[in-house]
């Protein structure tokens, strides 16, 4: 891959009502990081621009309002979604009742959230066009508001506006966040198989800055 390192780096600023970054630790209840992780700042950049022939590297997340929590109910259902599940429903000649495998948890989320990513574009070995052209693209979409799908904010339901990034001032805040998740690392063969890679997470002065996949924990 050809590492982004031309004009600098890109950016945007996101932000909404509501956001919950889940620890994947925590099996039973939803309780967020309190800041986003780099998993959902690439689903942010994905969401407003993506092509095969790149892939987004999280450099830095910039925390731009206070940590807030608050907690909610909600009501989620135990299986596990997939095209597998729906296939042997069909096969059967039934369906999913969703309220005979409902649940409802607890939720640990935050609110009024607001982020400054900054992110680079590593071009796949496929790719033929300049980088230039992706770059330009991807500010241009932001300027215009466009995207591919609405963003969202750990969870679907949480949904996030974006725009060109400002000037606004992260947060003073120093503190460990403990291991964070990365980002999922899929082999280059394919397969769908995937490692969750995780590093140690520390805000400084409001702003948390993402190893690369060499550098983290594993």
């Amino acid at each position: 891959m050809t590492a982004n390192t031309r004009d600098g780096p890109l950016q945007v600023q996101v932000w909404g009502d509501f956001a919950c970054f889940t620890r994947p630790e925590m099996k039973v209840e939803r309780v967020s990081y309190p800041v986003m992780t780099p998993s959902a700042a690439r689903g942010v950049l994905e969401a407003i621009f993506w092509k095969p022939e790149f892939d987004w590297r999280v450099e830095r997340i910039e925390v731009l309002r206070p940590i807030r929590y608050f907690s909610i109910l909600r009501n989620e259902v135990n299986s596990r979604q997939s095209e597998r599940a729906a296939r042997g429903w069909a096969g059967k000649g039934g369906a999913f009742i969703a309220e005979d495998d409902r649940a409802q948890r607890h939720t640990l989320a935050l609110r009024d959230v607001a982020y400054r990513i900054t992110a680079g574009i590593e071009l796949r070995q496929h790719a033929t066009d300049d980088i230039a052209k992706y770059r330009d693209q991807f500010r241009r979409r932001v300027e215009d508001g466009r995207c591919f799908a609405t963003p969202y904010l750990g969870c679907r339901e949480f949904s996030a506006a974006f725009g060109p990034p400002t000037d606004a001032q992260p947060i003073a805040l120093t503190e460990d966040l403990g291991l964070m998740l990365r980002d999922i690392q899929y082999e280059p063969a394919g397969g769908g198989r995937g490692t969750p890679r995780f590093f140690a997470a520390r805000l400084e002065g409001g702003v948390l800055h993402v190893p690369p996949f060499d550098g983290g924990e594993g």
